[in-house]
């Protein structure tokens, strides 16, 4: 008996990664506000550069609005009602905020207004890990990543509390102890960087009649817009893989 297709929804999850190693920024699709900041270390600070979050505090020298480290636990309860495109960048201390120059105040707008630094994304006095900017119409999230690596850590994270979440349903005799729960090193996702540096879709599933998980990949060269992934991609997990990952 030839073995059934799976359509979309036998995933767990679909996610579209193209990596620019050069200019050390990672275009995601299928990765939501909320999925980011659950994924990454907690962050003290972030410099909120275009929003419509009515609730942050207002720093006078640079006239953007923040979130302070007191603050962020609401924040991130709010993440859900926040719409439209959202752009930041993490910063250390207000202190170091209100020594921008008037030029790295302007580079700070240029990237929330066009999505790309004019210079680097990185500020020696900001000491910034990341710079951030989404846009659900266009199904979007590109951050630049100080370390190119937390670009593999989050995806890692970002799978395995979904298997977390998956594997904890159901009673508590079949709740199975957090050992014994299948994660995915980020070690092993560095190995398959090839793929996304050309542009791939990670699609997270759970093996049939085995306790382990698989991510396949298929790499996405064709495709410049991560918006049109979504509306082929019954026909495109069609298509064989190119690299299977099991977890177990």
């Amino acid at each position: 008996m030839a073995k059934k297709m799976k359509s979309a929804d036998d995933f767990i999850h679909h996610l579209y990664i193209h990596m620019n190693d050069v200019d050390q920024f990672v275009i995601y699709s299928g990765l939501s506000l909320r999925q980011f900041f659950s994924s990454i270390e907690p962050m003290k600070n972030i410099l909120l550069l275009k929003h419509n979050y009515e609730d942050g505090s207002f720093n006078m020298h640079t006239q953007f609005d923040y979130i302070a480290t007191e603050d962020m636990t609401p924040f991130l309860k709010r993440l859900p009602d926040i719409k439209g495109d959202f752009c930041w960048i993490d910063f250390s201390s207000e202190k170091n905020v209100n020594q921008l120059s008037p030029v790295e105040q302007a580079e700070l707008l240029y990237f929330g207004h066009k999505r790309e630094p004019l210079a680097s994304p990185f500020f020696s006095k900001l000491q910034n890990r990341y710079a951030y900017y989404a846009s659900p119409n266009d199904k979007m999230t590109k951050v630049y990543f100080r370390f190119l690596g937390d670009s593999e850590l989050l995806t890692a994270n970002l799978f395995n509390k979904m298997i977390h979440e998956k594997e904890g349903t159901g009673g508590f005799w079949r709740r199975k102890s957090k050992q014994a729960i299948p994660t995915i090193d980020p070690i092993v996702l560095r190995a398959c960087r090839h793929f996304v540096k050309e542009g791939a879709l990670l699609s997270l599933f759970k093996m049939e009649k085995s306790s382990q998980y698989g991510i396949e990949i298929r790499t996405l060269s064709d495709y410049n817009f991560p918006d049109e992934v979504w509306v082929d991609l019954n026909e495109i997990l069609k298509q064989n893989y190119d690299e299977l990952i099991k977890i177990s």
